[in-house]
């Protein structure tokens, strides 16, 4: 099956961008969900972090957009705001095609004042976390009657999180005759239940992440108790890995574990609940340092569960 985008019912100008954002081939969820998603279907589409997911939702929001039409016209909903900010960036990345588009993120952690204001402006394309955004709802700073696009991003995490009553009251603020995309690692009995209650007549597709042999390597150290710590900086300092990141079952080890890399001249951070938002945020300013190509091993540890995802998503560590 040809995997070029240019085999897609895209604009020439959208065609145009991706060529110039360097998409040539399709990413294999993009593949099996955008031709049903650009003919207007709702679809449930199983994919996990990094398999391109936000383009194959992106690309048909995007070309659905009127610019010279002022209101919200999609919404994406996110579990956190570092994946909200990521999506925000994407979405605005293929939109650069289409002059004037604006996209306003709606998150916790940041002013109600400043997104207000952003609101107040205009916006075709609400990115944001459940919470959140139903905030702005409830005190009139944002309306939803002109969506044409509902996404799910990572909907597994938002109701792990708590949020199926959220998303609820979002969507039924929705209007009925809209296109509804869902995006899920994993398939709990809620994405059931939010598809029966929400969506019409979706198409299903999964896409199974497969990691060949050659590039992954296991590798198990048995060692006490008291060795523990040590038996990281040593490794680390054996292998020399670009970046790192390290699982902890408690925060406590987690504290443990950064004072002792931090003490030897890591460049590392913590990520676990019950942090602020600043020193969450730290997480994406080592991304920062990563990608500007600073020097020295740079490794984050999280506690075993959500927070640990958050990282994976935040950081792109490599374990």
């Amino acid at each position: 099956m040809n995997s070029s985008f240019r085999t897609l019912t895209l604009s020439p100008d959208t065609l145009n961008n991706l060529d110039q954002l360097g998409y040539t081939e399709m990413t294999p969820i993009q593949q099996a969900s955008l031709p049903l998603a650009l003919a207007g279907q709702d679809v449930i589409a199983q994919a996990s972090t990094g398999s391109g997911k936000t383009a194959a939702f992106g690309l048909p929001l995007v070309e659905k957009l009127t610019a010279n039409f002022h209101a919200v016209q999609a919404l994406v909903m996110c579990p956190t705001r570092e994946l909200a900010d990521q999506v925000t960036t994407e979405i605005r990345r293929l939109a650069r095609a289409t002059a004037n588009i604006k996209v306003v993120t709606l998150c916790g952690g940041v002013a109600l004042r400043g997104q207000e204001q952003s609101l107040q402006h205009g916006a075709h394309v609400v990115v944001g976390t459940p919470g959140r955004i139903l905030d702005h709802l409830t005190r009139g700073n944002l309306r939803l009657d002109s969506v044409k696009t509902l996404v799910l991003d990572e909907a597994d995490r938002m109701l792990d999180m708590g949020f199926f009553d959220d998303i609820a009251q979002l969507i039924r603020q929705c209007p009925a005759k809209r296109q509804t995309l869902l995006f899920s690692a994993t398939y709990p009995q809620g994405i059931a239940k939010l598809s029966a209650q929400f969506m019409h007549q979706p198409q299903t597709v999964k896409v199974q992440t497969v990691h060949a042999a050659d590039k992954i390597k296991q590798l198990f150290y048995e060692v006490r108790e008291d060795e523990r710590l040590h038996a990281v900086s040593l490794l680390l300092n054996h292998f020399r890995p670009e970046s790192t990141l390290a699982f902890c079952n408690t925060k406590q080890q987690c504290r443990e574990l950064l004072a002792v890399l931090q003490a030897q001249g890591f460049d590392a951070l913590a990520l676990y609940g019950e942090l602020e938002q600043r020193a969450r945020s730290g997480a994406g300013a080592l991304r920062q340092r990563q990608l500007l190509g600073a020097g020295g091993h740079r490794c984050c540890v999280a506690r075993l569960g959500h927070s640990a995802i958050e990282c994976r998503d935040q950081c792109r560590c490599h374990a």
